[in-house]
């Protein structure tokens, strides 16, 4: 497991019972966690220093219960990164840390590149791209990103996270089905150095378009292979299915990047709890290209 430990906003201190609690700069939620299957024995509901919990509805989806009166969306700093914070609907705070330690892997990637070639301009695609987050992230190493998302609530999030974290240009903002996105940039002949990719489990696109994972990830690698550069510098894929193993996301990317040279690795992502453990919170693939 590789852990986003390097956070001073963020912070779990406590699991159990299928719930976390974590603090979000000054802000403390209690919200579920699939992963949490273990017990404790003194209930988190009892910590009198919650601001609010999220409550599981048996009908689907659920509803913040606010303890403390708090502020409708707030800053946090990963680094010189900042996003924005908010407590939406699905359990939903805007922002996945764990992926902090992707991050700061895409970043050394793309710095090293520059200083090889000071003038080379590294494009990056990043589809199902939600908040912004890699996005951000790669663009102040910069990189030239285009941001791609079906949701326009969150691609104009993105874009506040970009503004807040002082990018201003170099980001190109794309509202549309990922698959149909990367077909016509196929058509038009433009090529990526690097792809990032957080595919959901289950989901449509603007259009009804539906998407499975388990149906429809390994044909879509092998249609976004086809914009890579001839040398790329990396592919991400990102995911939080669960039962689908860091092992899956290694040998999609092994046989679906064969043509190109490079390296496959494959782990979960997590963070560590103020317990003494680690909560996994998903896992991810990457393709470096050899250089």
């Amino acid at each position: 497991m590789r852990t986003a430990d390097k956070w001073e906003d963020y912070k779990i201190i406590a699991t159990g019972n299928g719930m976390k609690l974590e603090r979000w700069k000054s802000v403390t939620l209690l919200r579920p966690d699939p992963q949490v299957i273990w017990k404790r024995e003194e209930s988190l509901y009892s910590n009198k220093g919650i601001d609010a919990i999220y409550h599981r509805s048996e009908k689907g989806g659920g509803a913040w219960e606010y303890k403390n009166k708090i502020p409708a969306e707030w800053n946090i700093s990963y680094g010189d990164l900042r996003f924005k914070i908010k407590p939406m609907g699905f359990k939903h705070t805007g922002l996945f840390p764990e992926q902090a330690v992707n991050w700061d892997m895409m970043r050394g990637l793309i710095e090293a590149e520059k200083s090889r070639f000071p003038d080379k301009k590294i494009k990056v695609l990043n589809l199902f791209a939600y908040t912004g987050g890699a996005t951000v992230a790669c663009a102040k190493s910069g990189a030239e990103v285009c941001h791609v998302d079906a949701a326009k609530g969150m691609v104009e999030r993105a874009g506040e996270n970009a503004r807040l974290s002082g990018i201003d240009t170099g980001i190109r903002y794309i509202i549309d089905d990922c698959a149909k996105f990367v077909q016509r940039e196929i058509r038009r002949g433009n090529r990526y150095d690097a792809i990032i990719m957080d595919p959901p489990s289950y989901g449509r696109g603007p259009g009804g378009e539906m998407w499975k994972i388990e149906e429809n990830l390994f044909d879509f690698v092998k249609l976004c292979s086809n914009v890579l550069v001839e040398n790329p510098l990396f592919v991400l894929i990102n995911s939080y299915t669960t039962g689908l193993q860091p092992a899956v996301l290694k040998n999609i990317l092994t046989l679906t990047l064969k043509d190109y040279q490079g390296e496959v690795e494959a782990y979960e992502v997590g963070i560590p709890t103020e317990e003494g453990i680690a909560l996994p919170c998903g896992a991810s693939g990457v393709f470096i290209g050899k250089r």
